[in-house]
């Protein structure tokens, strides 16, 4: 019987073959194009890929304390690596969008191509099981784990750290404007340390924004 293309990337992509091909369909449908989308193997695919990373690294780095392994999975984990990932694999042209989640740039959306990415690790997983899920994951993150030598300082823990080294008051966190889409809004935040200094920052997620706007003040501050 011959495959359908979806069928052969998931093959080659993820390492099996589809048993059921509905649910790499539905793990590809944005919540624009059907009420069926992606949302909930997203849920699902969010857990196996923190798991199937953290034993990953607990046996990766045996001589870490728990501090140092969160702040690598943490690192890991984000929406922007699992982006990167989506966009290596070449999942874009096989998205469901709606015409107007088309139009506003959905296919090159970080939290989409993020969430589509566990999403597929979520169908894949009730394909075939947790060996399956662990090999895709490990396959996938193989050349981001193997770049990251040290467990990474995260900027708003180190903005932390910076102040209360230097006996000034705690990083305040602020979102300043909120625009773009539902499915691909921009979020601007400023963070200041009291009086002394302030930063802004944008990102597709509050999150994202609060690290990018912690970094620029930690520069501003250690320059």
């Amino acid at each position: 019987m011959t495959q359908t293309p979806l069928a052969r990337w998931i093959e080659q992509t993820l390492g099996q073959a589809a048993g059921d091909l509905a649910l790499y369909e539905r793990a590809l449908t944005h919540g624009s194009q059907a009420a069926a989308n992606y949302e909930r193997l997203e849920f699902l695919g969010d857990r196996i890929l923190g798991l199937v990373i953290a034993e990953w690294l607990f046996a990766l780095f045996p001589d870490e304390p728990e501090g140092q392994l969160s702040k690598r999975l943490n690192a890991l984990v984000t929406g922007a690596v699992c982006a990167r990932v989506a966009r290596t694999i070449g999942v874009p042209p096989y998205l469901r969008l709606g015409k107007q989640a088309r139009d506003d740039g959905a296919s090159d959306s970080d939290n989409v191509l993020g969430d589509v990415v566990e999403a597929l690790i979520g169908a894949l997983y009730l394909d075939h099981g947790l060996d399956a899920a662990r090999a895709a994951v490990r396959a996938l993150w193989g050349d981001i784990v193997e770049q990251q030598p040290r467990a990474p300082q995260h900027p708003k823990s180190a903005l932390q750290e910076w102040a209360a080294a230097h006996n000034r008051r705690p990083p305040d966190y602020a979102i300043i404007d909120r625009s773009g889409p539902q499915h691909a809004p921009v979020f601007t935040v400023r963070v200041g340390i009291g009086q002394l200094a302030e930063a802004t920052a944008s990102g597709t997620s509050k999150q994202e924004a609060e690290t990018a706007a912690a970094a620029a003040l930690l520069a501003q501050l250690e320059g």
